[in-house]
């Protein structure tokens, strides 16, 4: 256990409501360990009027409602940075915030699912047309827990549909390839903290096809599993390649959703460094490996 100076004060940010099939477990089970800890820890609600130069760290953990004030986050962000020291750092949560860092991936060597950007109607044709009879799944290349996200028929007007608003509405649509092994409940989230590959979390199927989600709303049931040391190899990889990407020090916490596929191999499906569930509550043994690496951090 580490233990930290009593007179660090560390900011967990998150936000000031939660719907009810998707709770925020994480912050809870946090705050009593580093309690433990001798850290002084509280919330701190990221659109709220705290004094962020009141706290020595501030740890981003649930800010899950930035997707819909995205340019008050981006604001937040500057305002937290200038303020004190924030992790993961914002240039990393700023890259990480739009999902073209893909391509940076590929270019660093990762194997990723193959996406096509799109960001005008003929992009959005030509994307659909490529995948023939087979299926798609589109979504907006910045977006949190599969907001305006579906699974269609390359050739339903449906996939087009959503394409079309997500670029009308400023953003850039993402084409991927349906993968039968994600379609069947096959991804496999690999964790890391401070580096270190400390769990791995499946969680089900969430996409229903011809768009929406299984039962209507999102909703994950994570279930601890085992990583092969082949998946840790590639979270190891993928986290080098992260840092030689953002040009800094491993992040304090990621995230590295991965499927397994016949088609394409091991490849990644996102990285999330902004805001990831850790799934404490199903994974009870990273809570102190978790108070431990933000302690540190703090000094």
């Amino acid at each position: 256990m580490v233990v930290a100076s009593p007179s660090h004060r560390i900011g967990i940010v998150v936000t000031d409501f939660y719907p009810a099939e998707d709770p925020d477990h994480d912050t809870p089970l946090l705050l009593s360990a580093l309690q433990e800890r001798g850290v002084a820890a509280a919330p701190v609600v990221w659109h709220g009027d705290d004094d962020l130069t009141g706290f020595d760290l501030l740890v981003i953990r649930s800010p899950w409602d930035y997707p819909e004030r995205a340019a008050d986050f981006a604001a937040w962000l500057d305002r937290a940075d200038a303020a004190t020291r924030v992790l993961n750092p914002p240039p990393v949560v700023r890259w990480n915030l739009d999902k073209h860092y893909l391509r940076d991936l590929a270019g660093a060597g990762i194997a990723v699912v193959p996406t096509e950007y799109a960001r005008t109607d003929g992009d959005i044709r030509r994307a659909l047309a490529a995948h023939g009879t087979g299926q798609v799944v589109v979504k907006p290349a910045v977006s949190a827990g599969a907001r305006d996200t579906g699974l269609f028929d390359a050739a339903d007007p449906a996939a087009r549909a959503l394409a079309q608003r997500i670029v009308a509405a400023g953003g850039v649509a993402m084409i991927q390839p349906e993968v039968p092994e994600l379609s069947a409940g096959a991804e496999k989230a690999l964790y890391a903290i401070g580096g270190h590959f400390t769990h791995a979390i499946a969680k089900g199927a969430l996409l229903a096809p011809g768009g929406g989600l299984i039962g209507g709303v999102y909703v994950e049931h994570p279930e601890p599993v085992e990583a092969t040391p082949a998946e840790r190899a590639f979270a190891d990889d993928v986290l080098r390649a992260v840092a030689e990407v953002t040009a800094h020090d491993m992040p304090l916490y990621a995230r590295i959703d991965t499927v397994d596929s016949a088609e394409h191999g091991l490849v990644v499906l996102e990285v999330e460094l902004v805001e990831p569930a850790l799934n404490l509550h199903v994974a009870p043994h990273v809570t102190g490996v978790v108070a431990d690496a933000i302690a540190r951090a703090a000094g």
